[in-house]
């Protein structure tokens, strides 16, 4: 039996996998429910004295947008209360994935609904109310738009950033402002400053059809304004060289490339960077659940005021429907989206395979085999991974790969498995 050794991150760690924003997204959504309620209940007080069914109507309308907000809102609130309840194994991270998940089904039971009873007007036409209808209407867009304005920003989710300030995205991309291009005899290849949730490295790619490259033959040496000097080596990748050592800061120095066929110079600048909005292993699924639904709302409340206008202008009585279909399709287009997004992470699939990719490499670089790899998100802007790793360097332990795995930004959890490597065959 093989002498395994195994150790997670830091002795007696905790499982606190919130979001960085998830304290302030539930006071917003707690905010949002305080306004939805408020207007339910003019509207339905205000209905039933001055006896219009369509105010007491749309008040109701109002309450089942409270209660949505409120599966986000309790949800906030359940998973911060028990963060440290032994209970949940990888703490209440994904609470707000599983609350995103409800909310995206119950979208797309408004949008059957919707649907259902925009082809009913369609195959059955009704008398339409417009000196009622189209205030309401206006209202409700009004309160929506406040309802967007209150959640505006903390639906994008929240990114780690670096420990040098900036914040970036895991997608597979570099600053087109870091990409410089050498022109040499055997073709033209890119050389880029890459920051993909890892500290910063250089990477060399060929911008053309028949350009090679050999990692023995490459390195950088970078020239700082004060004339210190540092040679980066290159390690093969799959159709690309990236540097084996981490670029200090700050990015603002002269680079010489050195090829197979001579030397080249350029220049990089220092930048600041945005986070990518959509980055999938940051964002908060329970405020963009919310979100959409206020979103949904505004869009049927807009697509409900251009309908009645034409139908009362043109006497076009099918705009109604027809925007009550188009709102349908929005929302079960939205609902899908989050429901596809948040059922992911409640399986566990990787949403960042990018940091699988920089896991494995960050430990077969050093000569070891990465012999199994499970990468998962348990929160927001929170990663887990579980690393099976065969060395023939019976120094190296499990604190060795936790200090090599350290420099992953939104790697929070981490086991590691450290086998003999004769145990692997």
């Amino acid at each position: 039996m093989s002498d395994f050794k195994n150790a997670a991150f830091g002795a007696g760690h905790d499982h606190i996998f919130l979001g960085a924003g998830h304290e302030r997204n539930e006071r917003k959504t707690w905010a949002v429910i305080a306004l939805c309620s408020a207007m339910m209940l003019i509207e339905i007080v205000g209905g039933s004295m001055f006896g219009s069914l369509a105010l007491v109507a749309d008040g109701l309308h109002m309450s089942t947008h409270a209660g949505a907000m409120l599966i986000a809102a309790l949800a906030y609130t359940y998973a911060r209360k028990h963060a440290t309840d032994s209970r949940f194994v990888f703490g209440t991270g994904k609470l707000g994935d599983l609350a995103g998940f409800t909310s995206a089904i119950v979208l797309a039971m408004i949008a059957l609904l919707i649907g259902y009873e925009a082809i009913s007007r369609f195959l059955s036409p009704v008398p339409i109310h417009f000196g009622e209808a189209i205030p309401i209407a206006v209202v409700g867009l009004l309160v929506n738009l406040a309802s967007v304005w209150l959640l505006s920003g903390g639906h994008h989710g929240h990114s780690h950033g670096h420990s040098h300030g900036h914040s970036h995205g895991h997608d597979d991309h570099t600053h087109e402002e870091e990409v410089q291009k050498i022109f040499a005899p055997s073709g033209v290849f890119a050389v880029s400053i890459f920051e993909d949730g890892v500290p910063p490295v250089f990477r060399v790619t060929p911008a053309t059809d028949g350009s090679r490259l050999d990692a023995s033959t490459v390195s950088v040496t970078t020239v700082r304004p004060d004339g210190a000097r540092q040679v980066f080596a290159f390690a093969d990748r799959d159709g690309y060289l990236e540097s084996r050592e981490d670029i200090p800061e700050p990015h603002a120095f002269k680079a010489i490339v050195r090829m197979s066929d001579g030397e080249y110079k350029v220049e990089f600048e220092e930048h600041e960077h945005g986070h990518d909005a959509h980055d999938a292993a940051t964002r908060d699924h329970n405020i963009r659940s919310a979100y959409i639904h206020v979103m949904a709302d505004a869009a049927i409340s807009v697509l409900a005021i251009i309908g009645l206008v034409l139908a009362r202008t043109f006497g076009w009585l099918w705009m109604d429907p027809l925007a009550g279909v188009i709102g349908a399709l929005v929302i079960a287009n939205w609902s899908y989206g989050l429901m596809r997004d948040t059922g992911g992470i409640l399986l566990d699939m990787n949403p960042d395979r990018r940091m699988a990719e920089n896991v494995r490499h960050a430990i077969e670089d050093r000569g070891d085999k990465v012999v199994d790899l499970h990468v998962w998100r348990v929160g927001p802007g929170h990663m887990s991974a579980v690393v099976s790793v065969a060395t023939g360097e019976p120094q190296r332990d499990s604190r060795f790969y936790h200090a090599v795995l350290e420099r992953f930004k939104g790697l929070s959890h981490v086991t590691v498995e450290v086998q003999p490597s004769h145990a692997a065959a």
